[in-house]
């Protein structure tokens, strides 16, 4: 079983900057796609960003992409979402997930292994 830990939340102006972190347990964390998601209150979970293993391979959704960069270090065990030019809407919990296929990398009913979330706020 994987544990992934959140850090780095907090509250920032509109058009600051966040990253967040995202520790994972094991050593086979290399194996693993990892994804981002959030969730606003009143809303479902919704797809962030995602990165294949070795994180030659991104995808982003299209509110977030030019302002978020996802990427990893497998040497750490750890994933990040540098998040630039905030915007009031990306206000929510931030999830990082992992799974073992690239395949449907976007939806969140495809993760098998998630963190507890860590709460972002944008102030406007």
């Amino acid at each position: 079983q994987v544990q992934l830990v959140e850090s780095g939340g907090g509250l920032v102006q509109a058009g600051g900057s966040l990253r967040l972190s995202c520790a994972a347990s094991e050593r086979t964390f290399t194996n693993y796609v990892m994804g981002w998601f959030r969730q606003a209150p009143g809303k479902e979970r919704e797809f962030v960003a995602a990165l294949n293993w070795s994180g030659t391979n991104t995808v982003y959704a299209g509110s977030v992409k030019g302002r978020f960069t996802i990427s990893r270090d497998n040497a750490e065990n750890t994933v990040y979402l540098q998040m630039n030019s905030l915007k009031y809407e990306d206000t929510a919990v931030y999830y990082c997930a992992a799974k073992e296929s690239w395949v449907r990398a976007a939806s969140k009913n495809e993760y098998v292994h998630w963190g507890q979330g860590t709460q972002v706020t944008v102030s406007s």
